[in-house]
């Protein structure tokens, strides 16, 4: 598996033939574009900044797109979405938690979250998560000191933080990494690449992506 980080909660998972969209922008967002062809985009708010299936509807590729609560399987992918609480935009919305499980690992894909109370359904889904994505931008999206305390409860192998870069406060990444101390893994990466037994006996381990 492949992981890309196209700007704030944007990311592009590729494995095999198959590539997954995470909260693209729309052309209608002052957000960083992005254009790639994908089998399925995931969209946990409905706002223009993490709403574009346009801009991942490229080529032959007419992708799957799921925005919402459910279950989902497609590509050999399985997914599952919980609503949450999101205040990015000014107001309190539906934010869709998506829980995806793909070549024998989970990653847990948290959006535009704004609270660190997750639904009794999905805490109980959350058995060794294998990549954790969390928002750490505030501004809607959860702080620092709280993202941090709830990646630590969810206890996955890998922590990605996400939409400090061109939407809520880059000054963030400081402050969560200083929550953390020494857990980070190296300096930024402009890819990540793992497989399941990459990932044994890591733990809260957090992976900065470059901007």
């Amino acid at each position: 598996m492949i992981i890309t980080h196209h700007g704030s909660e944007c990311f592009k998972v590729s494995f095999g033939d198959t590539t997954i969209a995470f909260n693209p922008p729309s052309k209608d967002s002052s957000r960083k574009q992005v254009r790639f062809g994908a089998n399925i985009v995931l969209i946990s708010l409905e706002h223009p900044d993490m709403n574009g299936v346009e801009q991942v509807s490229y080529g032959d590729k007419a992708p799957f797109v799921i925005r919402g609560p459910g279950e989902y399987e497609v590509h050999d992918v399985l997914i599952k979405g919980y609503p949450t609480v999101s205040r990015y935009g000014g107001t309190e919305r539906i934010n869709t938690v998506y829980l995806v499980t793909l070549e024998k690992m989970l990653l847990l894909y948290l959006g535009a979250l704004g609270t660190r109370e997750l639904p009794a359904d999905l805490k109980e889904a959350l058995d060794e998560i294998d990549v954790l994505f969390v928002p750490i931008g505030g501004e809607g999206v959860l702080e620092p000191d709280d993202a941090h305390e709830l990646a630590v409860s969810i206890e996955p192998r890998l922590v990605v933080p996400m939409h400090y870069s061109g939407v809520g406060k880059t000054s963030a990444l400081d402050a969560f990494l200083k929550e953390e101390g020494d857990g980070v893994r190296g300096g930024p990466v402009d890819k990540l690449t793992i497989r399941a037994r990459d990932l044994e006996g890591k733990q809260n381990e957090i992976v900065v992506f470059a901007s």
